[in-house]
């Protein structure tokens, strides 16, 4: 009874969502809420559309390389490119992010397709933390935001390797059972491919809309609470909070990127906002801590991953990014 209640309670927020974009980009009138009125309705609005806009790209892209590797490429073709060694494992991820320079929400798609066709869950891991961050796009956009100060950039690009190196090594360690959420879909693709090996393209099509659909509600709903967010704490209180210690700072920042859920390849110029308030140290929280773990791809690991599995990597990633965070500013920055 609790999974029927919070799934069709998930669709009826998401329908009231999107109900909210067709108003806005029809610029009918918004219903009365008190804390969205006059300009805070119209941050709200702008800060919704924006990140809905700026992520669905990277999920089109996504489910369609899902769908063509769950189509055209087969489990042993997979297996044969992995590697034993689990340090060379961590590397072959990173690699692939470099080669393929989408998002979070665009890869985590991709990862429960490879995982199924026998990539290991470490490597998969590994691939969704920190190919949003190691990858040429994101590094040239790091370097164009904070280009007086370069050393953030590389700062970034090399704390985040160190993070996905650790948090891969333990989930090679530890995690032994299957996380992966068995849905009925699932099955029924699996089904159809039997009885139609000669339309593959139309099995692209099939695979690549209900992915595209069950990723973008998620994607739809984070996005509402996430400009929720934004709209109704003021700049001014999120500064006061964040600057009260060094080890608040580092909190914040990273609950700030969590909430705002912003893509990985424009939250360095958000990022460069702060440089002046903040330490460089909770930057580089912010920087690494966003693309590795936000509102967003939360829901979205929900929808692939079991419950369990995703609040023991959530915690890994806090724990990890906080603690080498912390380490490298006082290395670096003092």
């Amino acid at each position: 009874m609790p999974s029927i209640i919070s799934r069709w309670g998930l669709h009826i927020v998401t329908l009231i969502c999107l109900v909210y974009v067709y108003l806005i980009v029809t610029n009918r009138n918004m219903p009365d809420l008190n804390i969205l009125v006059g300009a805070n309705m119209q941050s709200f609005k702008i800060m919704f559309i924006s990140i809905i806009l700026e992520a669905f790209p990277f999920i089109l892209i996504g489910v369609i390389i899902s769908a063509l590797l769950q189509t055209f490429v087969p489990e042993r073709v997979i297996q044969r490119f992995v590697p034993r060694n689990p340090i060379l494992g961590v590397l072959y991820a990173c690699i692939i992010g470099i080669i393929f320079p989408i998002c979070e929400c665009g890869m985590i798609p991709v990862m429960r397709r490879l995982i199924r066709k026998g990539m290991p869950l470490y490597i998969a891991v590994v691939f969704i933390v920190a190919g949003p961050i190691l990858n040429p796009i994101v590094f040239a956009s790091t370097f164009m935001a904070f280009r007086s100060r370069p050393e953030i950039t590389y700062s970034r690009m090399g704390l985040a390797f160190v993070c996905a190196l650790i948090i891969g090594l333990i989930v090679y360690a530890f995690v032994r059972s299957n996380p992966l959420r068995q849905g009925q879909h699932e099955h029924a693709h699996n089904h159809e491919e039997h009885h139609h090996h000669g339309s593959k393209w139309n099995t692209v099509l099939k695979h690549s809309s209900d992915e595209f659909f069950e990723m973008g509600k998620y994607l739809v709903f984070g996005a509402f609470l996430a400009a929720l967010v934004q709209t109704i704490l003021s700049r001014d209180w999120l500064v006061s909070v964040g600057a009260a210690g060094e080890l608040s700072s580092h909190f914040f920042m990273m609950a700030f990127a969590y909430i705002i859920s912003l893509c990985s390849t424009s939250d360095a110029f958000v990022a460069s906002s702060f440089i002046s308030t903040f330490s460089a140290g909770s930057i580089l929280s912010f920087l690494v801590f966003g693309p590795m773990l936000d509102f967003k791809a939360t829901l979205m690991l929900l929808a692939i991953f079991k419950t369990r599995f995703v609040i023991i990597l959530s915690l890994l990633i806090l724990t990890t990014v906080l603690s080498a965070s912390l380490i490298l500013e006082r290395i670096l920055f003092l």
